[in-house]
């Protein structure tokens, strides 16, 4: 197993491949697997095609048997959150799963209908007349009219709101963003790199997961996640998250969230694989006129080196409660060691002379 001590290259900063930060073409191999380990995997979670089933929350409960809470984490309460039909709330020591429902309501500036009758309803008999008054009437051309009436959909606004949802002629929009967050096992996994006893490990497939029977509850991790992920459990104060299935993964089986998504929405397989994918989709969502969709977690120059659960969505990531620019909390302990050695170095030159100084003034 690869260890990384103060004397580490990573340490010195002379480490052009730095362990703490960074793309890490072979994270298995980093934590000290021969090379003829399985491909790393991971999720890719497709937010467009999410239709907040939450049967991956029930499927992940269910195989791993975690048990019931409400939305503030209180175990075998049945709760109704209030703010939302989302009463998971969050993820957490018993939730790790958890489907978002973000409701986003935009007000549409529609114009005021212009006098006359409406266009629909029939003129008098042999009149000649469609029901609409005549251009001439509002001092309008022909090409005006057309323009006003138009305006009145207010299409424009609607596409540049949402493109797959659009609702011409209404004075609301309402769209519903849903999207199945779960643990990232990042690259550069904070939590990783602070547990003391060997607790949170690197799988063989790349994953990370918590041996709860090797837990402390020293808690060290749980601020350490960028993204808020791993969380304590009240009664005993151990660490839980999701594993990815890895009991599933090591009899070749899917995790069991993806296996029960319907519109599979949360994709499995090999990580490379899946960010191809994950390109040509977004590739082509841009092209039907989706201009706000983007990959979450996708890039591996990123603050956590690229992560291995990543996301498409429709909107700003702080709008589903994820972090714009994660960074892993680890990522300045070089720096932070060093400080230190300076600091020390420097009291311990102090006391020197000041002992050295007592001595020559007797």
């Amino acid at each position: 197993m690869t260890s990384i001590s103060s004397a580490s290259p990573a340490f010195t900063g002379n480490d052009p491949q730095n362990r703490l930060y960074g793309p890490l073409p072979d994270v298995q191999g980093e934590a000290g697997y021969d090379d003829d380990h399985p491909a790393r995997v991971g999720f890719f979670t497709d937010t467009s095609v999410c239709i907040g089933c939450k049967a991956c929350e029930v499927a992940c409960k269910e195989w791993n048997l975690l048990p019931m809470d409400d939305s503030h984490g209180t175990r075998d309460v049945i709760g109704l959150s209030g703010m939302s039909y989302d009463n998971t709330g969050q993820l957490g020591a018993n939730s790790w799963r958890h489907v978002a429902f973000i409701e986003q309501v935009r007000t549409v500036d529609l114009p005021m209908p212009t006098m006359g009758p409406p266009s629909h309803v029939d003129a008098p008999r042999g009149t000649g007349h469609t029901g609409a008054p005549p251009a001439d009437a509002l001092g309008l051309g022909a090409d005006e009219v057309l323009s006003a009436q138009t305006s009145v959909l207010n299409a424009e606004a609607l596409s540049e709101f949402d493109p797959q949802t659009g609702q011409s002629g209404a004075d609301k929009q309402v769209r519903w963003l849903m999207s199945s967050d779960v643990c990232k096992h990042c690259t550069h996994a904070g939590c990783l790199d602070v547990c003391p006893t060997g607790a949170l490990f690197r799988t063989e497939f790349g994953t990370v997961v918590v041996q709860g029977d090797i837990c402390n509850g020293c808690g060290y991790c749980v601020p350490s996640c960028p993204y808020g992920v791993i969380n304590q459990r009240k009664d005993d104060g151990r660490v839980f998250k999701c594993t990815l299935c890895y009991d599933r993964l090591t009899d070749g089986l899917q995790p069991a969230c993806a296996t029960a998504c319907p519109t599979q929405s949360i994709q499995f397989g090999n990580l490379d694989e899946l960010q191809a994918r994950a390109d040509a989709r977004l590739a082509t969502l841009k092209a039907q006129g989706v201009e706000t969709a983007r990959l979450y977690g996708r890039d591996e120059d990123d603050g956590v080196g690229g992560a291995g659960a990543f996301f498409l969505l429709l909107d700003e990531p702080e709008v589903y409660g994820l972090p714009p620019d994660p960074i892993v909390t680890t990522r300045d302990l070089p720096a932070m060691w060093r400080a230190a050695a300076k600091g020390a170095a420097m009291i311990v030159g102090v006391a020197l002379t000041a002992v050295l100084g007592s001595r020559r003034a007797r």
